[in-house]
């Protein structure tokens, strides 16, 4: 009756020995370590950077404690991690100076990092310990206003030359177009042309609603085409942060939206504000040149540049030589996305906008046959993207192709979508925390879970005596497989969500309780313990479903709709309770199983004091 098959028993089993692998690194602490990014858009850091560490590490006899290369990021990156900071300090150094010959253009960023300090055997299990949040590590904190009348404007003087394009090719004569605020006025000297225009401008701009004013065409935003706008706006700004702020070494920037025109990051570890403001204030543009074919193809420094070029990098330092004349900008740029050529190879699709695109339609016409150049500038340097040959005459959508991989392809899309900001941001909070009040909030944070564990523990013994014993081994087990679960998600832990691991154990120890109350019942009623165990567990299951359900629902609300702190929370609080399900009824009953199960003349149970319906004399069980 009450008897788990052999499989059950394998599953918690396996179950308690995943929680343990996974949760131990949590214990082991972080490690100084050096971290080697890309400094620069064009060059990523591959497996062959690891190996060139690893040299030149030995080369300084440096021995670091782990090599890993981390695949997160665009670029990637290599983290090695030392035992002490003095080797950290020197592996910086060393690196430095090998990898960026030239201190004021560097190609890499090295930056002091701290790594967890597991085993490699655990590493290699790819047990890794749960990030720490800005309120547990210190760091800075930035709340960015996104200036969102700058990207509708930005939208609205693109969509004007696109209506000036249609029209001349329609051969339809306006006045002009103006913008007042969020309006485009288009101006006609009679209203058979303004409502040709009308038509036209209507069936080709569907952002804009247009109307008739006399004689003038009037178009407005629709409110769901100003809605996109502004969330592509700001959609491209976190992409944008997210790029720049692999410059800093940060292990997990938290850079994430707040409401409709608000950015919020995060930078655990950083405690240089003015560095940081830096790189996230910066402003990069993107340029097109024509390529010189007249120019030397490989020319040394030192050697004079021809007359109307300019020399540039490409990748790690192959010098390009590209005329000063721009075609067009980054902000003619529409959209960018990876694709494939007619021949099946990787590429990458562009669209300007009417401007950019009558430009470019000049200038290819022209110079059919010559390479042309893409140009990132950023901190007043410019880095070559890349150089294509131009076969045909172009126009607002053209393509690029080369011997890109899938991945090169998706990459030069992302730079080309957000190599600059696409609306301007203003910073209006800024928050910095030490070190030190971090570590001062995770003892707290460690020892409310711990005093709290530790006093339901004692009433459940005292109370329900070896049932309560099973309760709090299931409890045990409830905040072992919850931390594991956050450690392989590789969660952000923060002070939000330490309250929830506080609250998931008050709220878990109730599925506990239920069970034992429902035991004692059957107990009172006159059920043999056998069949009051089983009958308790069952009945319980309904009751701590439904509880459960509902309070899970709560939490997927907060998940759903909150932000920031309130997010943290919930995704703790969510996960705790399908833990809890799991360690409370499965865990639980697997213990009682293997403690009673096996006696067939069970006399009496260790669930505390029972009293019957008919006396006040209480019977012990």
């Amino acid at each position: 009756m009450n008897r788990y098959p052999l499989w059950k028993y394998i599953v918690i089993l396996v179950a308690l020995a995943i929680g343990i692998i996974y949760t131990l690194p949590n214990f082991f602490g972080e490690a100084p370590a050096v971290q080697v990014s890309s400094a620069k858009a064009t060059v990523k850091v591959d497996l062959s950077m690891q190996k060139h560490v690893e040299e030149i590490l030995a080369q300084n006899q440096l021995q670091p404690d782990g090599l890993f290369y981390d695949v997160s990021g665009q670029s990637g990156s290599v983290k090695a991690r030392f035992r002490t900071t003095d080797e950290q300090l020197k592996a910086k150094d060393a690196l430095s100076r090998a990898l960026n010959p030239d201190a004021n253009d560097p190609t890499y960023v090295v930056a002091l990092n701290l790594l967890s300090g597991s085993p490699r055997w655990l590493t290699a299990m790819h047990a890794l310990p749960m990030y720490l949040g800005l309120d547990l590590r210190g760091g800075v904190h930035f709340l960015l206003q996104v200036d969102m009348k700058g990207a509708v404007d930005k939208k609205l003087d693109s969509l004007a030359g696109d209506a000036r394009t249609l029209l001349r090719d329609k051969n339809i004569r306006h006045g002009g177009i103006d913008r007042d605020g969020e309006r485009l006025t288009v101006r006609f000297t009679n209203a058979d042309d303004a409502e040709r225009a009308r038509a036209i401008l209507a069936d080709n701009q569907r952002e804009l609603a247009f109307s008739m004013d006399g004689t003038n065409v009037v178009g407005t935003f629709t409110d769901a085409a100003r809605k996109a706008v502004q969330d592509a706006a700001v959609k491209q700004n976190i992409t944008t942060l997210h790029n720049r702020v692999n410059e800093l070494g940060v292990a997990e920037p938290v850079i994430q939206q707040q409401g409709a025109d608000r950015i919020v990051v995060q930078l655990p570890g950083v405690q240089d504000t003015a560095k940081a403001k830096d790189i996230i204030g910066r402003t990069a543009t993107l340029e097109a040149r024509l390529a010189d074919p007249d120019a030397p193809r490989n020319p040394r420094p030192g050697d004079p540049v021809p007359f109307g070029d300019e020399l540039f990098t490409q990748g790690n330092g192959a010098p390009v030589i590209l005329r000063k004349q721009v075609i067009f900008t980054g902000d003619r740029i529409e959209s960018a996305a990876a694709g494939f050529d007619h021949n099946q190879r990787p590429s990458v699709n562009i669209k300007l906008d009417a401007q950019g695109g009558r430009v470019l339609r000049d200038v290819s016409r022209e110079n059919i046959g010559k390479p042309m150049g893409i140009v990132l500038f950023e901190k007043g340097k410019g880095e070559v993207l890349t150089v294509a040959t131009i076969q045909s005459e172009l126009g607002s959508s053209f393509q690029i192709t080369g011997s890109y991989s899938t991945e090169a392809a998706n990459d030069l899309a992302l730079l080309l979508r957000a190599g600059s900001l696409a609306a301007p941001m203003e910073i209006i909070e800024e928050r910095t925390i030490g070190p030190s009040l971090g570590a001062d909030n995770i003892k707290k944070g460690f020892d409310s879970v711990m005093y709290g564990f530790c006093a339901i523990a004692v009433f459940m013994m005292l109370y329900y005596m070896l049932f309560g014993m099973f309760s709090v081994g299931a409890l045990a087990v409830n905040l072992l497989l919850l931390v594991a679960v956050l450690s392989m998600l590789q969660a952000t832990l923060t002070l939000p969500g330490i309250a929830a691991i506080a609250l998931v154990l008050g709220m878990a120890i109730d599925s506990n309780v239920l069970i034992n109350e429902r035991i004692r019942e059957e107990l009172r009623g006159g059920a043999s313990p056998q069949m009051a165990i089983a009958v308790g567990f069952e009945r319980a299951w309904a009751t701590i479903l439904d509880s459960n359900v509902t309070t899970l629902i709560a939490g997927l609300a907060l998940l759903a709709f909150g932000s920031g702190p309130v997010r943290g929370f919930a995704v703790v609080h969510c996960l705790g309770i399908l833990t809890s399900m799991f360690s409370a009824v499965f865990f639980n009953r697997g213990l009682v199983n293997l403690w009673y199960g096996r006696k067939k003349k069970l006399q009496s149970v260790a669930i505390g004091q029972i009293w019957k319906p008919d006396t006040d004399t209480p019977v012990a069980k």
